[in-house]
């Protein structure tokens, strides 16, 4: 295949039983297969993602000052500014050659650290609280598709979520420097530690997939669509019957020009224990133990800051 496979939100949320089922395999299969997948006429209009993106694109306009004085150091890069350089993929020699700012749940109660808000665009809370939201119960209903398919209770992973501390991150990869290390490119390949991913593709080319067979795939979906993919609690949590995929971000190739993307990473509470499901039939490698969801977090963090 030459695309990642597409399926219609509606068709989940219908009435018609065969419908919902037929959602459940191709989305499911998406993920065994490539890992990936696309999802059409889901719940989050193309306004809100369009708006986003423009809230996105004045955010990181902003002084480097004023983006600094929202760096959330005790966060340990999950709130708040994440200046150019700050991250770089496992393995990887170079930082990747972006900047970033997360937005987790908003909610003082929560026992989680605040997020961090640029007072000179006031507008932005309510509008990424409100979209962190949304993303949220759109992810919620792509985990109960995916537990069906694989035959386990609906809320399965979807409970899991309950109470976690999943992040909305918005990026600007700029135009690639001149300077720029040998090798440095705006994301390494690198696979997502999260249970799933929610993708409001970047407003120019870029993302690719590794494929089964060593290819790299570009990433196409039209405007609106979300991408999602699934991450390593996931695919230990299924025991490998849905697949982490290495992705990555090249440079551009011909205009160099700032590119933003928008995903979304959906977590389990850090309380939760990733048991896996037993081994598929066809597993060769030793069974896989469960761990808690917050240690296996905390050693990918550690392990990606530059």
């Amino acid at each position: 295949m030459s695309q990642l496979p597409t399926v219609d939100f509606r068709a989940f949320a219908s009435d018609d039983a065969s419908q919902r089922a037929e959602f459940c395999r191709a989305f499911g299969e998406g993920l065994r297969d490539f890992g990936f997948g696309v999802v059409a006429h889901h719940p989050i209009g193309p306004e809100r993602i369009a708006r986003a993106f423009e809230l996105t694109e004045r955010l990181f306009a902003l002084s480097e000052a004023e983006k600094r004085a929202s760096v959330v150091p005790e966060s340990v890069g999950n709130r708040g500014y994440v200046p150019f350089g700050g991250e770089r993929a496992v393995g990887a020699r170079v930082a990747d050659l972006k900047e970033y700012w997360h937005v987790g749940r908003d909610e003082s109660d929560s026992g989680l650290l605040p997020n961090a808000w640029p007072a000179s665009l006031p507008e932005l809370r309510a509008e990424l609280v409100s979209l962190h939201r949304d993303f949220e119960q759109t992810a919620r209903v792509l985990l109960r598709a995916t537990a069906l398919y694989l035959g386990l209770p609906a809320e399965h992973f979807a409970a899991m979520t309950v109470g976690g501390d999943s992040v909305l991150r918005l990026i600007h990869y700029p135009p690639v420097p001149d300077d720029a290390p040998a090798g440095a490119v705006r994301a390494a390949a690198h696979e997502d530690v999260n249970l799933i991913t929610l993708l409001a593709e970047g407003t120019t080319g870029g993302l690719e997939v590794l494929t089964a067979e060593g290819a790299w795939m570009p990433v196409r979906s039209l405007g609106g669509q979300l991408v999602i993919n699934a991450g390593d609690m996931l695919q230990r949590a299924t025991h490998g019957r849905v697949r982490s995929t290495t992705h990555r971000v090249v440079n551009p190739s011909g205009v160099n020009r700032s590119r933003y993307s928008i995903p979304f990473f959906t977590h389990p509470r850090h309380d939760v224990m990733l048991a896996p499901m037993a081994p598929p039939a066809d597993w060769r490698g030793p069974k896989l133990a469960s761990v808690r969801a917050g240690d296996f977090l905390a050693q990918r963090l550690h392990a990606i800051k530059a």
